[in-house]
């Protein structure tokens, strides 16, 4: 991957929340790649100890740093220690990815979704990233130099999604606190973004089997499902100065998904 200037992350330390698996595990693993010989460090958190443990394991061995963090994001007093954590042992945060994609009910028509299973949906995707922002946000401000951060939207972010109420409110929720906090933060110097990927290859899509990815892929202008290492790149690029004049974005990362509809094949332009 490392197309990104290692001494734009030299000395940094980076949070990825909800880095067991999938999106975030890229980016954690993207973060430490970019920023190992600058002597930058990632710290992991999620619920899932025995995967962030493999996860870190992953890093230091391709020569990273990185510290395994244990966070429920629906318990404020958990994320108020994650951030309590990361001041202690390194006295700063300069970047912060919030990957968030939990709760609520398998698809069905709004009015059959129960309103618990709302508030579940709500509570991760939605509540979880206020939480987290609201305490990254309070960590970065002692920085003289601001910092990045990163939510985790969708493309159910930035369009409806029939049968998922609970995911596409949130992920909407998601875009409005990030253009917020963009505006509330600027003149302390920290930028927040927002990326919105479309179909990605991860665990889910894979277990889906070929049938379905090739579905999602026939969906796709570019003609394939994106990789979690598409949506990696986008993420450690907009925490470094490469992205210093985007801030209150939300980046689409779908192959054009989001473009249109094309109507009709086009034939490419031959030159010569």
């Amino acid at each position: 991957m490392n197309r990104i200037n290692s001494q734009a992350l030299a000395g940094k330390i980076a949070l990825v929340v909800g880095a067991s698996r999938g999106i975030g595990a890229a980016i954690a693993a993207a973060f430490a790649e970019a920023g190992a010989e600058a002597g930058a460090a990632v710290v992991l958190a999620a619920r899932d100890q025995a995967a962030l443990a493999l996860r870190v394991a992953e890093i230091e061995a391709a020569g990273g740093k990185a510290l395994a963090l244990p966070v429920d994001v629906r318990d404020e007093a958990a994320v108020v220690g994650l951030l309590d954590q990361v001041r202690n042992r390194y006295g700063r945060l300069d970047a912060a990815v919030n990957n968030f994609a939990g709760g609520g009910r398998p698809p069905a028509p709004l009015a059959d979704w129960d309103s618990a299973e709302f508030d579940s949906a709500l509570a991760v995707d939605l509540r979880g990233v206020f939480l987290a922002l609201k305490y990254e946000l309070r960590l970065m401000q002692l920085n003289p130099d601001g910092g990045a951060i990163v939510n985790m939207s969708s493309t159910a972010g930035e369009q409806g999604v029939s049968g998922l109420a609970g995911y596409v409110a949130s992920k909407f929720g998601v875009g409005g606190l990030t253009r917020v906090a963009a505006l509330d933060y600027a003149a302390a110097g920290i930028r927040v973004n927002a990326i919105a990927p479309g179909p990605i290859l991860t665990d889910h899509l894979a277990a889906a089997g070929p049938r379905a990815q090739q579905m999602a892929a026939a969906a796709v202008p570019l003609g394939r499902v994106g990789r979690v290492e598409d949506v990696a790149e986008a993420a450690v690029w907009l925490c470094t100065e490469q992205s210093s004049f985007v801030t209150g974005a939300v980046l689409v990362v779908d192959g054009g998904r989001l473009a249109g509809v094309p109507a009709f094949a086009v034939n490419p332009v031959r030159k010569g």
